[in-house]
């Protein structure tokens, strides 16, 4: 594995790293330090702490002018990312990422190809804490059927870059004070070696917590959340004549309990009483706007049977559509009394 990554325009690198693969317990653990000044650069300061199948970067970075600096890292790896700084704009091949960086927030990603660029404004201190494993390394300590992450593993077997959460989540203090303890750990040689894979896992444990305590709809992936705002189209335009929720599973290639769960997570309701609220808002605006009959309501909200049609509008409204369509006319009328002595 090749980690590198230098500024756009200069020809030094600020991490040129190559690592292998597979991890042993009797790897060496190596430590580098590299600091850069120049006119152009007001401090490059990057802590790197390496062995076989697994880097950990600590980086700070402080700019008089603008800069975009380029990362890569050639083959597969799992990046636990800890970001801690604003306004540093991102693009990352392969992979969907917010725009701009959030000051301490975290998030895990896999990639079989990672190419990123950061755009760094002027005067703004760039500071990030990147551990990079490697698939092999990632998978000795943590099984890959683990209910907590098995989307994010099946990713990883197909080969398909993916974070492990749509959204880069807040640092907790558990995460804060693990972080503090690696970065000041002055143990040396196997010792440290031992304490920092401990961390690691700990760093981990703390970061699978954070998304099971989310609320569900913050747990819904990007690609299946997607597909639910795909379904609440479909019967925004087409509530009349809605289709099941076998045929709506169909029409967004989700399956019916993703549906029914996912729905209700990110929209409040299932889709059966999402539908019938759809169909009462355009009963009543029927009854507003037209000298309408309750059965023609009725078929021209979805319903064949107005007995059916006049349960729901009670249900919805606390009071029958022919109730409502007596008093909305009786308004009209003094509505209409009064414009006419006015």
């Amino acid at each position: 594995m090749k980690i590198k990554s230098k500024i756009l325009g200069h020809e030094s690198s600020i991490i040129k790293i190559e690592i292998g693969d597979t991890h042993y317990p009797k790897n060496h653990l190596t430590e580098e330090n590299v600091k850069i000044n120049n006119d152009d650069i007001e401090e490059i300061k990057s802590h790197h702490l390496i062995t076989e199948g697994m880097v950990l970067l600590d980086t700070q970075m402080h700019f008089s002018t603008p800069q975009t600096i380029e990362f890569e890292i050639d083959e597969e790896s799992v990046v636990m990312n800890f970001i801690c700084c604003n306004n540093v704009e991102t693009q990352i091949d392969q992979l969907e990422t917010e725009k701009y960086s959030k000051e301490n927030t975290h998030n895990i990603f896999y990639t079989n190809n990672f190419k990123a660029t950061f755009k760094i404004p002027a005067f703004e201190h760039l500071n990030y804490f990147s551990i990079i494993l490697s698939k092999a390394f990632y998978y000795k300590i943590i099984n890959e059927d683990w209910e907590l992450h098995k989307k994010f593993s099946n990713n990883i077997l197909l080969k398909k870059p993916s974070y492990l959460t749509s959204k880069y989540l807040p640092f907790t203090p558990a995460i804060q004070w693990v972080l503090h303890e690696i970065k000041n750990c002055n143990r040396k040689g196997a010792l440290k070696k031992m304490y920092l894979e401990a961390k690691i896992k700990e760093l981990l444990i703390h970061q699978l917590e954070t998304i099971s305590s989310l609320p569900a709809k913050e747990q819904i992936d990007q690609e299946d959340y997607t597909k639910l705002q795909e379904a609440k189209q479909i019967l925004d335009k087409d509530f009349v004549h809605a289709p099941t929720l076998a045929e709506l599973s169909r029409l967004i290639s989700l399956n019916e309990f993703k549906l029914k769960k996912g729905f209700k997570a990110c929209f409040g309701t299932t889709v059966k009483s999402y539908i019938i609220k759809l169909r009462m808002e355009h009963a009543k605006e029927l009854f507003q706007n037209k000298a309408i009959t309750v059965s023609e309501a009725a078929y021209k909200c979805g319903y064949k049977d107005i007995s059916h049609f006049s349960a729901a509008f009670k249900s919805f409204y606390g009071f029958s559509p022919q109730k409502f369509k007596i008093n909305w006319d009786i308004i009209q009328v003094w509505i209409t009394g009064l414009l006419l002595f006015s």
